[in-house]
């Protein structure tokens, strides 16, 4: 009989001793991903670089990466476990043969048949086959079970996503590709006195994103970099004796037009603010906002949210101001109408609740063109923002649930705490920039990564970028 394909659904269904038939057999399609090579790896803690290791892998014969042999010989096992004969089958042998290598991108086709039953012990034969889109067989053999007598429904255990195979080093390294730019930006990274800040600054050179102006202790800078062996060449240097100097020095280059950006080094984000804030000619009264950047295991595209860094309980015309600003990022980013999610504890209306008659507010001004280049709707709860059954659960019909591009926070408090949520216990990458100054301020916590504060350089590039354009 023709192989029926196995189709997921929410029960698990098996086959009895009695109900399989010689020639029956089964079939399970399965696209071989990087993230199942990566999987397989670090379940099996197989590591070899033929697996892992691009550069290595083209100087084999296979010329690339290929699968693990038994990553096909797991999906044989999927079939026999899930589905023919499926719960209740005891697995007692299995022989394989592997004629050639599966590399990523090859479809396999996996088929079982029954060659052979015993009446007596109830042990089953099934003859073991996977081809390739080729048609081509790559893998063959033949698997002994012991099927099972009773029928067995068992709803389909539930799995949890594996974020951990979620590489924020690969995510944030192919966004900043993406940033091309003619010339690099002025910027000003201010008191870089620590590992991560001074290499931030350099790196941030060397991918031709600024044009570095260290400002702060210039002879403990260099001793700094000679300890870590970096190259200081093409760095300009304006010495001041402390932070709070750095800080005011940075303010007064950019406010006289000598910069397009500044990036905190290892001074505190307040310290830094405080010097852009007593500065008019900075910001000439403008709003500042703090805007985060997240990339996120669980979210397909990155993620931006305001405000959590600086307006503790804004208002309606605050909260317009802080989405203008971040709508303006999300475009420079390449988001070309970005969908906002005005956030609450709830999606109805209450005067109870202030943040929803501020969503609701918000809104209206957003279809009279008070706020213009995005799409808004809330209130909506995180999850109804966030996910689309979350959203349909709700009964929610919105262009925005489910998919937004910008979180705006209710408030700094409600902010913070998401932001450290997605980074702690979502594994999110992120990164911030102040916007709403004459230029704009690439921040980064005194304890962030290198990474964290590259990005947040990047970020504050496309900000910088848009401004000038």
């Amino acid at each position: 009989m023709n192989a029926p394909d196995l189709l997921r659904s929410d029960w698990m269904r098996n086959r009895t001793y009695d109900e399989l038939a010689l020639g029956q057999s089964a079939r399970l399609v399965r696209t071989l991903k990087h993230s199942d090579i990566q999987a397989f790896a670090l379940v099996s803690g197989d590591v070899n670089p033929a697996h892992l290791d691009a550069e290595y892998a083209e100087s084999t014969r296979f010329h690339g990466v290929i699968a693990h042999g038994m990553w096909g010989g797991a999906l044989i096992s999927s079939v026999l476990g899930n589905e023919f004969p499926g719960p209740g089958t005891i697995y007692m042998e299995q022989t394989l043969r592997f004629s050639r290598p599966v590399h990523i991108g090859d479809t396999l086709t996996i088929v079982l048949t029954v060659l052979e039953k015993n009446d007596d012990s109830g042990v089953v034969k099934l003859g073991c086959e996977a081809d390739n889109q080729k048609g081509q067989t790559v893998i063959s053999g033949l698997a002994t079970v012991l099927a099972p007598r009773t029928r067995i429904e068992r709803p389909r255990p539930a799995l949890p996503e594996m974020h951990f195979l979620f590489d924020a080093e690969a995510r944030m390294n192919a966004w900043l590709n993406q940033i091309k730019l003619a010339t690099p930006l002025r910027c000003a990274v201010v008191h870089p006195c620590s590992e991560d800040a001074l290499r931030a600054a350099l790196l941030g050179a060397e991918r031709g994103l600024i044009a570095p102006t260290l400002i702060g202790p210039e002879q403990r800078i260099r001793a700094l970099a000679e300890q870590l062996g970096l190259d200081l060449h093409g760095c300009q240097f304006k010495p001041t004796a402390h932070s709070h100097a750095a800080a005011q020095q940075a303010c007064a280059m950019a406010a006289s037009g000598q910069l397009d950006m500044l990036a905190q080094g290892s001074l505190s984000g307040d310290e830094l603010l405080a010097a852009v804030q007593a500065t008019p000619a900075l910001h000439a009264g403008q709003r500042l906002a703090h805007v985060y950047r997240f990339d996120i295991p669980s979210y397909a595209k990155p993620l931006f949210m305001s405000d959590a860094g600086i307006n503790i309980r804004p208002d309606l015309d605050a909260k317009a101001d802080i989405l203008r600003l971040a709508i303006g990022l999300a475009k420079a980013a390449g988001v070309p109408c970005p969908k906002v999610a005005l956030l609450s504890a709830v999606e109805t209306i209450t005067e109870r609740i202030t943040s929803t008659l501020d969503a609701a507010a918000l809104c209206k001004m957003a279809q009279r063109g008070q706020i213009e280049g995005a799409i808004l709707d809330g209130p909506l709860a995180f999850d109804s923002a966030v996910n689309l059954e979350a959203a349909r659960l709700q009964g929610l019909n919105s262009p925005v649930a489910g998919d937004a591009d910008i979180l705006l926070a209710p408030d700094l408090e409600s902010g913070s705490l998401l932001a450290k949520l997605l980074e702690y216990m979502a594994g999110a990458a992120s990164c911030g920039v102040v916007l709403g100054a004459r230029v704009p301020v690439a921040m980064s916590g005194r304890t962030d990564s290198l990474r964290t504060r590259l990005g947040s350089v990047g970020l504050a590039v496309l900000a910088a970028r848009a401004t000038k354009d």
